[in-house]
């Protein structure tokens, strides 16, 4: 990453950290459903210091999308947070509409603006993040079956 500014680092490093923290939840989820279970809040918790990343971006002037992730994934975390852990909402199967689509939405476009700005700073960085993004899909995809298959509840 030579070359690159200290806040284009913060975004890199902020960015590929909550992809990798995805797949090792997703990943404890297939395989460790009890540790993802007792850990998965903390997947929410992390939107904390990622608003707080975006704070500075926002504040040094760095373009909206490199910082517009970091609020997303905070509103995202806090409402995952309240439908799985507060409420204990069960909302995947069958499907809860009304928690499902802006649930995805939210999850989606946290992971949408961590990714495409990449491509702004580095399109290799682009590219590994693309292959980190479908190995994360198809983890959180194949853990939900055998998570419901373990509990009957759902954590994503």
């Amino acid at each position: 990453m030579s070359g690159l500014e200290s806040l284009d680092i913060l975004f890199v490093i902020w960015a590929f950290l909550f992809q990798i923290i995805l797949i090792v939840h997703f990943s404890l989820r297939k395989w460790y459903f009890h540790i993802a279970m007792r850990y998965g809040p903390l997947v929410y918790a992390l939107s904390i210091p990622a608003a707080a990343v975006s704070i500075i971006l926002l504040l040094n002037d760095k373009a909206w999308s490199f910082w517009i992730g970091g609020f997303i994934y905070l509103i995202w975390g806090i409402f995952g947070y309240w439908v799985e852990f507060v409420m204990k909402i069960q909302w995947r199967n069958p499907p809860r509409w009304s928690i499902f689509i802006p649930y995805i939405f939210l999850y989606l476009a946290t992971i949408m603006f961590y990714w495409w700005p990449l491509a702004l700073i580095s399109r290799p960085l682009w590219n590994v993040y693309a292959v980190l993004f479908v190995v994360c899909t198809a983890l959180n995809v194949t853990s939900h079956k055998q998570a419901e298959d373990m509990s009957g509840w759902v954590n994503s």
